[in-house]
């Protein structure tokens, strides 16, 4: 395949990748602690959205519970990479192989990615059967179900005491390569024919299944592969904060991150990725805003919760005024416009049809 086939082909994720590659270097070259920590806090929540939208984006089904897959892989992480000595005192419930073992950051990654996956797998082969509002609002009561549990399981959880001595290996870099990870995977499953009849049965389900899609199949498949995704970045943000609380995985979380989809547009893996860093500027203008500044005695500021109520005028303004979000829900178009071929031999002296020979 020459170069230029495979770059019209895989244009999307590379430009999108080169342009986080170029944010990254710039913030990491000249930024401070504090961006560098809102760069990386960014990119793990443009990961969750990118495994989000795989589901979302393809199926047409709103989720409100990938937040809880988030939560099983974050805490799966932690039980693989804290201390030994630590869980032995306070996760008294867990296996032996986890209780007494201390695994690399990559293996529990992987395990977690692999354990929010299987649950997923159950639970989808319920959920998947559901249409519009009723597979939606089971999706929002597993994610109340997984607070609940996690909350208070003490022997595995800590319950709502946190989980502390998680090592802290992730930084930007490191984000950046499971965005790369989840960004890829995302764009190969929404080009294959898994993709393809997901959103045939999204646009017009009666249509696919005389075409012999099998709904529930490739529903579970979309669902499946997008809680692996967001198990990997919850599994990231464990080892990013380094403590871990049940409520870090709940309601305000999956507003942000939804937030971010419908902004970006909810149709497009450009649209997950550029509404990850419009909703990321806006919170940060706004949190600036709530730390103010001071003049001489006085002190001028935004009051407290600013945040969420200037990200929800955001977001409605963007629902109001283009609707598909702010990339229109499509991928960025490939820049090289083929030019048509010309005939460079001599012109044919066929009389023209209907000049009657002359």
């Amino acid at each position: 395949m020459h170069l230029s086939s495979l770059l019209r082909r895989f244009h999307t994720p590379v430009c999108l990748l080169s342009g986080l590659l170029a944010i990254v270097a710039i913030g990491a070259t000249f930024g401070s602690d504090q961006l560098s920590y809102t760069l990386t806090e960014m990119l793990i929540r443009m990961t969750i959205v990118v495994g989000i939208y795989l589901f979302i984006g393809n199926s047409g089904i709103m989720s409100f519970g990938h937040i809880g897959f988030m939560c099983i892989g974050g805490y799966a992480a932690a039980w693989a990479t804290v201390d030994p000595g630590w869980k032995q005192v306070m996760l008294t419930g867990l296996p032996v192989f986890l209780q007494q073992g201390e695994y690399p950051f990559p293996v529990a990654v992987l395990g977690a990615a692999v354990l929010a996956a299987a649950v997923a797998l159950a639970l989808g082969a319920a959920i998947m059967r559901l249409n519009g509002l009723a597979a939606s609002i089971s999706t929002f009561a597993f994610l109340a179900i997984v607070n609940s549990v996690y909350s208070n399981w003490d022997s595995w959880t800590a319950g709502t005491s946190s989980v502390i001595g998680i090592p802290t290996v992730v930084d930007p870099w490191v984000a950046l390569i499971f965005v790369a990870v989840a960004i890829v995977a995302t764009f190969a499953f929404q080009n294959s024919r898994y993709g393809l009849m997901l959103r045939a049965s999204r646009d017009d389900e009666v249509a696919a299944r005389s075409c012999s899609v099998s709904i529930l199949r490739v529903r579970l498949i979309a669902f499946v592969c997008s809680a692996f995704l967001v198990g990997m970045a919850g599994a990231v943000y464990a080892h990013f904060l380094g403590v871990l609380t049940t409520d870090a995985f709940y309601l305000s979380l999956s507003f942000v991150t939804l937030s971010m989809l419908v902004v970006g547009g909810i149709g497009s893996l450009t649209g997950a990725v550029v509404g990850s860093l419009a909703v990321t500027l806006v919170v940060e203008i706004l949190r600036a805003g709530e730390r103010g500044v001071s003049l001489g005695d006085s002190h001028f500021g935004l009051p407290q919760g600013s945040q969420e109520i200037g990200l929800g005028v955001f977001m409605a303004l963007i629902l109001i005024f283009r609707p598909t979000g702010l990339t229109g829900s499509r991928e960025i178009p490939w820049p090289v416009v083929p030019m048509p071929r010309t005939n460079l031999t001599a012109p044919s002296k066929a009389p023209l049809p209907f000049s009657g020979g002359q």
